[in-house]
């Protein structure tokens, strides 16, 4: 079985919505959770158009700065962008590349701080 179909099943499932950019800032894929997430937005039909379109020019000057930063070194690969209090999550972008490190994208990253409230290993449907 190839592999990118296993990598693309781990961010399917990922709870947490994942909108992944090309250099050109055009979203090339959300997963099921960003379709969700950002269904008054557009959902699946923002994939091929520009990140801009949804966000203000603060945010997209700051966008072009992180991946200037990115592309300076292949050592520069994530940052922290932003804190949501009322989620309780913390907010990533996190770099993209190739197998010889070269930059090809990027993706934004939430990584929640709630501990988990289900039981664990409970099979019951």
């Amino acid at each position: 079985m190839e592999l990118c179909k296993f990598f693309k099943s781990i961010v399917d499932q990922d709870t947490s919505h994942i909108v992944v950019c090309d250099l050109n800032h055009t979203v090339i894929y959300m997963n099921p959770a960003a379709e969700k997430r950002y269904e008054k937005r557009g959902g699946a039909a923002l994939c091929g158009k520009s990140i801009f379109d949804c966000h203000n020019a603060r945010s997209c000057d700051t966008i072009k700065k992180v991946v200037e930063w990115f592309a300076a070194d292949k050592s520069h690969n994530r940052i922290y962008t932003f804190f949501n209090e009322q989620l309780n999550k913390d907010v990533y972008m996190i770099a993209l590349r190739d197998d010889d490190g070269t930059l090809i994208g990027y993706y934004e990253k939430h990584e929640f701080r709630n501990r988990e409230t289900a039981k664990l290993y409970d099979f019951a449907d």
